[in-house]
């Protein structure tokens, strides 16, 4: 069999924008109903609060089944489990559409949420597994696009689409998505074997390789900060006068993450380091433009188009210096990865609210710089192992090209 270098280093795009397909749909079945609330709750007959914790419940579900799941499936062909995220798709977005039990649609979501965990575990991997070593970073930028499409997107799409269709077409729409990613994955994405008993890892032994933890690290303390902010954006720009432009202030942040994340794949093989330091600093310094210029639009449009920018990469960094840092243990670091990622959106949720209930949005930029100053220390620590410097070395190549 051929090699990649071989082959000519091209990327297998069709096989890549699949699986940022998948992504797209987990991003998007996930927001779907915070764009679709008060027509949920007519429909079914429920509060608007309690129609919200459809989202809630999918989080849950990817919290809850991430890491067990991952270590379930390691002996599993990889387009096998894929094709059984994809499927759980279709299967519980088409119960959301058409069950009338507001019990049911919650489980289905709940399982939703489940496939999406699985889904997060796998990704990753394998797009870095579909490439020679050199090309990982620039692969998994390409697999990663389709979440800063989707969290720029997700939203408004949802309304949009319960204005024209209602709520159930647009679940059943996402239905009908997933038969095509199907189809797509059958015909572009290649398969590969599992892991044998004897090259898996246990969790423990992962956890306890040097840099993961680092990494891991960086990554609660980076999207706690970002999600803080994220979450509470339109309480957040009262003061500048954009409360009636949160979803334009939204779409600048998706448009600057998508150019962000085409930087991104230009930098992460040969600068990954440097990248991750970069982004963390300029987020630091928007956190103080923030800080004293809260009442000025331009201001908080500039920071949100720079803080987008600095986010649109984060998570093929992040999961690139995981990966190469985790070794054979790859898939279940990234599967870490995710419930790390899942909690600091968890916890930020709360610590956000304490802070808008008891001091107010004019503390959110200086904690936020508190945050990305204790990610960037502990980035800037990790230089022999996490975050090494100069061009990737490779360290984590996955075998069985």
């Amino acid at each position: 069999m051929k090699t990649h270098e071989q082959l000519g280093e091209r990327l297998p795009l069709g096989a890549l924008l699949a699986l940022a397909m998948t992504g797209f749909i987990c991003i998007v079945t996930e927001t779907l109903p915070a764009g679709l609330l008060p027509d949920i709750a007519r429909g079914l007959d429920v509060s608007a609060s309690l129609a919200g914790q459809m989202v809630s419940v999918y989080a849950l579900g990817s919290l809850l089944a991430v890491l067990p799941l991952a270590i379930a499936t390691q002996g599993w062909r990889r387009r096998t489990v894929l094709l059984t995220t994809v499927v759980g798709f279709l299967i519980f977005n088409s119960i959301t559409a058409w069950s009338s039990s507001f019990t049911v649609i919650l489980i289905a979501r709940f399982f939703a949420g489940v496939s999406a965990g699985l889904a997060w575990s796998l990704l990753a991997g394998y797009a870095r597994r579909m490439v020679s070593v050199r090309q990982q970073g620039k692969a998994l930028a390409i697999a990663m696009v389709g979440t800063p499409v989707a969290l720029s997107l997700g939203v408004p799409l949802g309304t949009w689409l319960g204005g024209l269709i209602g709520w159930r077409m647009a679940f059943a729409l996402m239905s009908a998505l997933t038969l095509i990613l199907i189809v797509w994955v059958l015909v572009k994405v290649p398969d590969y074997p599992g892991q044998s008993s004897s090259q898996r890892v246990a969790v423990r032994s992962v956890l306890m390789t040097p840099g993961v933890r680092s990494v891991l690290g960086v990554v609660f303390t980076w999207m706690l900060a970002h999600n803080i902010l994220y979450t509470y954006i339109a309480p957040f720009v009262i003061a500048s006068g954009l409360t009636e432009h949160v979803d334009l202030v939204l779409l600048v942040f998706g448009l600057a993450a998508l150019l962000g994340i085409a930087v991104t794949g230009r930098l992460v093989d040969a600068h990954l380091r440097s990248a991750v330091l970069l982004s963390l600093a300029t987020f630091a310094a928007v956190s103080v433009l923030f800080g004293l210029f809260s009442t000025s639009p331009v201001a908080i449009c500039v920071g949100v188009f720079i803080w987008g920018l600095t986010f649109g990469g984060a998570a093929t960094l992040l999961q690139t210096a995981l990966a190469d840092a985790a070794g054979t243990g790859a898939d279940v670091a990234l599967s870490m990865n995710v419930v790390v990622w899942n909690s600091a959106i968890a916890a930020a949720g709360l610590a956000g609210g304490v802070l808008l209930d008891q001091i107010g949005v004019g503390a959110f930029p200086w904690v936020l710089l508190a945050l990305v100053l204790l990610s960037l220390g502990i980035a800037s620590r990790a230089r022999q192992s996490g975050f090494p410097e100069g061009a990737r070395q490779g360290g984590a190549a996955v075998t069985g090209h």
